[in-house]
C-alpha cells in the first residue's frame, strides 16, 4: 500500500470534433495526465491524490467531479472563491499539437500559497510528483515554498519525482527558467527530462549530457526520453544505460506522450519491476496513448 501526490495545474481542454463547428470539453494538464495513468495502472492498494487549487464555480465543480470519477483524491485541492481553472484550445497537424491558452486567472497559480496546506498534502505520502510547469505558474515566493516543502518531504524519506517539462513561454526569460529548474532538480530523487527540450534550452549535446547534468544538480536517477530514439538512464554511480523505444503502429496525437511514459515507468517500478522492464512499460504505454486522440486515454492502459 502507498500514496502518491501529484502537484500541479489541471485545465479545461477544448478540442475539435469530427463535426465542423463543434468542440469537445475535457480536462488535462501534465501532472494530472500522469496521475490519471498512475491511477489506471496501479492497483487499489495505491492512493493517488491531486494537489492543486480551483475556484468555486461550475467549471471547477465539474473538474472535481471528473477527478473523483477517475479515483483521484481531491482532499488537497484548495477552493478559492475569486478564481477559476485555466482553459486551453488544442489543434492538431500530422499528430503534433499546438495550444491557445486562457490561464491568467488560474486558481492553480496559488496552489502553494498556503504552506500549512501543502505540508498536510505531503504528510504520509510515499511519492511526490511535480513538473517544471507546476513551478513555472507560481510566483517566486510560492516556488520557494514548494521547493522547501519537497525538500523536507525528501528529508523524511519521501521520493520526489520531477519532469522538467520546459515551457519557456511560461517564464519571464530562459535564464530564469534554467535557474529554477536547477533548484528543482536539487530536491528530486528522479528526474524525467525530454532530450529535445533540454538540447534546445540547456545546449546538451546528447542524452548522456542531459543525464549527467541532472545528476550533477543533485538527482540520483535520471531517465532521458528522446521521442522514438533510445531512452537513456543514469542510476546513482552505476553509469549510463540505453534502452530501445518499441516501434509505434501509428501516431494520432502526441499529447501526454511524456506524461504517460512517466506514469507507466513509475507504476512498474512501484510494482517491483526491474529497470529495463519499467522503462519498457513506460514506453509501451506512451506508444498506445499517442495512437489515440486526447491526453487521457483509459483504453491505452492494459492491466493484467
Amino acid at each position: 500500500m502507498g500514496r502518491i501526490v501529484s502537484i500541479g495545474e489541471c485545465m479545461g481542454e477544448l478540442s475539435e470534433t469530427d463535426m465542423p463547428g463543434t468542440l469537445n470539453m475535457s480536462f488535462a494538464g501534465d501532472t494530472l495526465n500522469t496521475a490519471f495513468y498512475l491511477r489506471h495502472s496501479l492497483g487499489p492498494d495505491w492512493e493517488i491524490d491531486y494537489v492543486s487549487a480551483v475556484g468555486n464555480d461550475g467549471l471547477s465543480d465539474r473538474l472535481l467531479d471528473f477527478l473523483i470519477s477517475q479515483g483521484i483524491g481531491t482532499t488537497h485541492v484548495r477552493r478559492l472563491a475569486d478564481k477559476t481553472i485555466g482553459l486551453y484550445y488544442i489543434t492538431l497537424k500530422d499528430g503534433e499539437r499546438s495550444f491557445t491558452y486562457w490561464r491568467n486567472d488560474s486558481a492553480a497559480k496559488r496552489l502553494a500559497s498556503d504552506p500549512a496546506a501543502l505540508a498536510r498534502a505531503l504528510d504520509g505520502a510515499d511519492v511526490a510528483y511535480w513538473s517544471g510547469i507546476t513551478l513555472a505558474i507560481l510566483p517566486n515566493q510560492d516556488r520557494l515554498a514548494l521547493i522547501e516543502a519537497l525538500s523536507h518531504f525528501a528529508g523524511r524519506g519521501g521520493t520526489v519525482v520531477f519532469d522538467p517539462n520546459l515551457r519557456p513561454r511560461l517564464w519571464d526569460n530562459p535564464d530564469t527558467m534554467r535557474g529554477w529548474i536547477h533548484r528543482a532538480a536539487a530536491v528530486s530523487d528522479l528526474c524525467l527530462p525530454s532530450f529535445e527540450d533540454e538540447a534546445t534550452w540547456f545546449g546538451d549535446s546528447d542524452p548522456a549530457a542531459t543525464a549527467r547534468r541532472y545528476q550533477a544538480e543533485g538527482a540520483r536517477r535520471v531517465i532521458v526520453k528522446n521521442g522514438a530514439d533510445d531512452i537513456t538512464v543514469a542510476v546513482n554511480n552505476s553509469g549510463l544505460f540505453k534502452f530501445p523505444t518499441p516501434p509505434v503502429e501509428r501516431v494520432v496525437d502526441t499529447t501526454a506522450a511524456g506524461d504517460s511514459f512517466n506514469a507507466g515507468y513509475l507504476a512498474a517500478e512501484l510494482d517491483g519491476a526491474a529497470l529495463a522492464d519499467a522503462v519498457a512499460a513506460g514506453a509501451e504505454l506512451a506508444g498506445r496513448v499517442i495512437g489515440a486522440r486526447g491526453a487521457l486515454v483509459a483504453e491505452a492502459v492494459r492491466r493484467p
